[in-house]
């Protein structure tokens, strides 16, 4: 059995449970740079599960963890572990290629290829070797990213022809088209106009009903607009570095109305950045 076959087995084998993603980062490196510490975050099924806190406290890096996008990344290494499914998806028997299948990206500006509309959205779908019928594929996942309408006349032109906004609803229909269990969304609506930004909130609501999502945001209230649990990371200067850690997580409307945390309290406050 391959690697990506090992994967596909254990996703479709294992019985849903609540938490979908079991992130448990002890250490993380970028060369000798520790970036995090100490963050246990559980994924919820069917949630959406929000990372909040000051620039350069390792949000990202966190969300990145959760497919293995850091590997990417020259120097990563780190200690702990990322259950997917009841599996460590760092266990050296799999496929980084294939965890992305079942966990897919969007990312902070919207990236459409130099291809058409139709072969961005088709894209993961030639990647993946998919025998089924690409057109319906393609339109269901157009549909699914509230696109179709707008788009269905037009599928052969670029998809940089396309509004910053339907841009990025172009990668959230790329990326649903392969049909993760897992969306993660790095600060989605930064790049977006307030029009385009309510647009992507309200299809992430939808989304949810079929996805487990989880998003990095600096905006604390599309996080209580959108995630039903909330984590919140600091950082730690005390070793003369910039470490990231966690420091509260939970309900989104617990943390947000009620925090438990003197620095979350004050970061929610505004009372410091």
């Amino acid at each position: 059995m391959t690697n990506a076959e090992t994967m596909e087995s254990t996703t479709t084998n294992t019985p849903q449970h609540d938490v979908v993603i079991e992130c448990d980062i002890r250490e993380l490196y970028y060369g000798n740079f520790k970036a995090v510490r100490d963050t246990y975050v559980p994924i919820h099924k069917g949630a959406i599960t929000a990372f909040i806190g000051p620039s350069g406290c390792g949000k990202s890096t966190v969300l990145r963890c959760l497919n293995r996008m850091n590997d990417l990344v020259r120097g990563f290494r780190f200690e702990g572990r990322v259950n997917f499914l009841g599996r460590d998806i760092y266990d050296p028997a799999i496929d980084p290629v294939a965890i992305r299948r079942h966990i897919g990206m969007v990312f902070q500006q919207p990236n459409p290829f130099s291809m058409s509309i139709f072969n961005n959205v088709a894209f993961g779908l030639k990647l993946n070797r998919f025998k089924g019928n690409k057109e319906e594929r393609v339109e269901m996942a157009l549909r699914g990213a509230a696109l179709w309408d707008e788009v269905k006349d037009k599928l052969h032109k670029s998809g940089l022809s396309l509004s910053g906004g339907q841009q990025q609803r172009l990668c959230i229909a790329r990326a649903i088209a392969t049909e993760p269990e897992v969306l993660l969304m790095d600060e989605p609506c930064s790049a977006l106009d307030p029009i385009a930004t309510r647009k992507v909130e309200e299809l992430m609501l939808e989304l949810k009903e079929k996805y487990t999502i989880a998003i990095v945001t600096h905006n604390l209230q599309q996080a209580q607009r959108v995630a039903d649990k909330t984590g919140f990371l600091y950082v730690d200067t005390t070793e003369g570095s910039r470490t990231g850690y966690l420091v509260e997580f939970g309900d989104s409307d617990r943390l947000f109305e009620a925090p438990q945390e003197k620095y979350t309290q004050d970061y929610i406050r505004g009372e410091f950045s």
